[in-house]
């Protein structure tokens, strides 16, 4: 199905009350669950963490969480990760979507009913929209990855570099970092 027709129905679908929100991924609509309080928490300590960091290295970058990314062209993908890294200034232009050379780095949660979702999907979508910094956080195991270096290859683009790590270790993720320690497991 082409990007255009997907995206009226993942509209059509987003204006449904039971609708938390619609991602569009690998010629899919994907509907996303509200996400449980544990992992909200990690969420919002993640944008903390790097929020106040960004204030005394990049006064007018903020890590936040709501903002869909969207690439129609290159991914043929509409996402919206747990927390973005960008200029604020991009969330006061016309449009509904944030377009991905605006984005420094994506942070995602792995879900509980999704995990392939985050580990798979995301993964090829934010290379292909050339993302600089993915970081993932799992908390059914207490692990993550930081991937970085976007590049192209046979199989198409991917990310070069991976750091893996658990919980209770400090992570670097570009110019910032995240301090895990004190994450709950589901």
């Amino acid at each position: 199905m082409e990007y255009a027709r997907m995206r009226r129905i993942a509209d059509e679908l987003s204006a449904r009350p039971e609708a938390w929100a619609v991602e569009i991924s690998g010629g899919e609509i994907i509907m996303i669950m509200s996400p449980a309080k544990r992992h909200e928490f990690i969420a919002f300590q993640i944008a903390d963490q790097l929020n106040d960091q960004l204030r005394g290295t990049a006064p007018r970058v903020i890590a936040q969480s709501g903002a869909e990314i969207e690439d129609p062209r290159g991914a043929a993908a509409l996402r919206r990760p747990d927390i973005t890294i960008l200029p604020l200034d991009v969330l006061n232009e016309d449009g509904d979507t944030v377009d991905p050379a605006e984005v420094a780095a994506v942070v995602e949660v792995v879900s509980k009913s999704n995990p392939e979702n985050d580990y798979e999907g995301k993964t090829r979508d934010y290379a292909v929209m050339g993302i600089p910094f993915y970081l993932l956080v799992d908390p059914r195991r207490g692990t993550g990855l930081v991937l970085s270096r976007p590049r192209s290859t046979p199989e198409g683009p991917r990310y070069a570099a991976r750091v893996e790590f658990l919980f209770g270790e400090r992570v670097q993720v570009g110019a910032w970092h995240v301090d895990t320690e004190g994450f709950p497991l589901y």
